[in-house]
């Protein structure tokens, strides 16, 4: 029983992961870029609701909509403003780029008096619930971040599968030259789905912050999605959530099992591992595109 508490928990961590890997993923899919700024727009998106429920006093469910909204309007504008006029330049100049982003996010928010300095908790309402099958315990927040993922991946499934938006994203993913060509509005679509990446990167740090607490550095979390990413194979989406549950379970059980210090690298070691096994990841695409 104590194998599956520590899987349970492991899942849950590993949806957080894979929620984040997955703005990798949709980023590089439509511009072949890499954003390294995904962890701090998780934590943007917990600092977002902190502020709507505890100092504009936003009821829950307002707060969360408003929390991603904003977020999501804040990745538009990075793709528009900054990402966007430098598109075409070597990938290091966009990696470093978006590197630096993530410092400009985190320090912007230290800088905020009474609210960058400080841990928080996330008033959600279902704090410090749970429920016990026999043995087995199971807290509210896991299975609201196990639940969240699974919706949000089935939203996603039919955006892109049965949407005109999502196939045109598809379109663009695969030739954005030719998707041009046949009259999809490329720029604005990458500017969706910058917007989308940071949605889905507001939505973890959501559903994170009731687990852990709302701080500064919370956005660190986005150097093990990054493996999650790499494990799923970086062209998935599916692939994305898988990894994130690899990694997560890995994690849990090494946490236990393992002397202390395993967990923290146990993210890199699957990462060494499938990269010596399977390069392109469980569900890698061949590189090849369509015309």
């Amino acid at each position: 029983m104590q194998f599956l508490q520590l899987v349970i928990s492991g899942i849950a961590q590993g949806c957080i992961y894979g929620l984040i890997a997955l703005g990798f993923v949709l980023i590089y899919k439509a511009t072949e870029t890499v954003s390294f700024a995904q962890g701090e727009l998780m934590m943007l998106g917990a600092f977002a609701g902190l502020v709507c429920m505890t100092m504009l006093g936003f009821p829950y469910w307002l707060a969360i909509i408003a929390s991603i909204a904003a977020v999501g309007m804040l990745g538009m504008a990075t793709e528009r403003l900054v990402i966007r006029p430098i598109l075409g330049q070597p990938a290091f100049s966009i990696v470093m780029l978006t590197i630096g982003l993530g410092y400009v996010g985190r320090g912007l928010i230290t800088m905020v008096p009474g609210i960058g300095t400080e841990t928080h908790t996330l008033p959600v309402p279902y704090k410090d619930m749970v429920w016990k099958l026999g043995s087995l315990v199971l807290s509210a927040e896991q299975v609201v971040v196990i639940a969240v993922t699974t919706v949000l991946c089935a939203a996603l499934y039919g955006l892109f599968k049965y949407s005109k938006l999502g196939i045109a994203m598809q379109a663009s993913s695969q030739n954005q030259l030719a998707a041009y060509y046949m009259g999809i509005p490329v720029q604005r679509l990458n500017g969706l789905v910058w917007a989308l990446a940071a949605s889905v990167a507001a939505i973890a740090g959501l559903l994170l912050a009731p687990i852990t607490f709302v701080h500064a550095n919370m956005g660190f979390i986005g150097l093990k999605a990054f493996p999650a990413a790499v494990v799923g194979g970086f062209g998935s989406l599916p692939g994305a959530i898988v990894g994130g549950l690899i990694i997560g379970i890995v994690e849990s059980l090494a946490g236990f099992y393992l002397p202390e210090g395993f967990k923290d690298i146990a993210a890199y070691i699957v990462v060494l591992v499938m990269l010596v096994v399977r390069p392109n990841g469980l569900f890698g695409e061949k590189l090849r595109k369509k015309v």
